[in-house]
């Protein structure tokens, strides 16, 4: 992770959001990179609006991202009560930066943040990934179904 630059933002993340920094503070059009990311790393959340990502950085209790150089390479986030829920989501490592340790390090962060820690309960959904959220203990369950309210986007 030495070529690797690790970001634990603020809550709502301000600064990637605002002003687009990236690491060592530095304006890099953080917000617009996240996009590239999302729209080709990201089949569950591609052709997000810019501002639709300011809201769910906004939103967010905990957000990471991950940077070689001025590109993002990984990012994560998290909404919690900080008691009992949490939700970790829109987990994302490009292909060919996969292997390297760099969603180990996304979610070590999310899970050890104050903010999501002593929580009674984590949860994610995921789609094919199931076998790297194992390895932190995260299981199939069984005995609750996922349930899913489709609804129009709204304009807000």
């Amino acid at each position: 992770m030495a070529d690797f630059k690790i970001i634990e933002h603020a809550p709502g993340a301000p600064g990637l959001r605002f002003l687009g920094l990236g690491p060592g503070l530095w304006p890099s059009q953080g917000l617009k990179k996240l996009k590239l990311l999302f729209d080709e790393h990201a089949f569950w959340a591609d052709n997000r609006s810019e501002r639709e990502l300011k809201k769910l950085l906004a939103r967010s209790t905990v957000v990471v991202s991950v940077w070689q150089g001025k590109r993002i390479v990984g990012f994560g986030r998290a909404t919690s009560d900080g008691i009992y829920r949490a939700v970790l989501w829109d987990v994302i490592v490009p292909k060919d930066f996969q292997g390297r340790g760099i969603g180990s390090e996304v979610m070590e962060r999310l899970l050890s943040s104050g903010r999501i820690k002593g929580v009674e309960r984590v949860y994610l959904m995921t789609s094919n990934s199931w076998e790297f959220y194992s390895q932190f203990n995260f299981h199939q369950v069984h005995e609750q179904k996922l349930m899913l309210r489709k609804q129009a986007k709204r304009g807000d």
